[in-house]
């Protein structure tokens, strides 16, 4: 008993380090937990979420997991990125519009059917919004519309399951 301690406890050890120092700092897999993103990402699709936020670039339209500015939350996120700081946002006559532009949106499921804005993404901040527009819980519902840097957790990249959509995620 001692002879197999002494040669798989500390490589069992060293495993369960190396696994949480990625699942912390790299990469994590998390189930979707509603339909808010359909058709892009369904419901109980799995993703694996990049957590390498100081070498990513987010930009407008990355899928992203985050901690939203809802008090009492304790869910992650998944949304599209439409504001980046010092963007300007409007939805009207169920178009998106940024910094005056209208922008198309393919992914999206319906178009929608509320106004929103103009508003300013403040610096450090970010807007994020469902593809899913008329039913999902997102910016354009909540108290406070902007998540800051420090909440965001990471960029959706690959779905693994169901194995019929595996690969990544756009």
């Amino acid at each position: 008993m001692w002879k197999f301690a002494k040669e798989w406890v500390p490589s069992i050890a060293f495993a369960i380090l190396l696994a949480l120092v990625i699942n912390t700092y790299v990469a994590q897999a998390m189930t979707v937990p509603t339909g808010s993103m359909l058709p892009t990402i369904q419901l109980k699709d799995e993703i694996i979420v990049e957590k390498m936020k100081p070498l990513t670039d987010f930009e407008f339209g990355d899928i992203v997991v985050f901690w939203p500015p809802l008090e009492g939350n304790k869910d992650r996120y998944v949304k599209r990125l439409i504001g980046l700081p010092g963007d300007t946002i409007e939805i009207r006559n169920g178009t998106l519009y940024r910094n005056g532009q209208a922008v198309d949106e393919p992914y999206v499921k319906d178009k929608m059917t509320y106004t929103f804005g103009p508003i300013a993404v403040p610096a450090g901040n970010y807007f994020f919004l469902g593809d899913n527009r008329n039913d999902s819980y997102d910016a354009h519902l909540w108290p406070t519309p902007f998540v800051p840097e420090k909440d965001i957790i990471g960029k959706a990249v690959f779905r693994l399951f169901p194995l019929n959509h595996l690969g990544t995620i756009e």
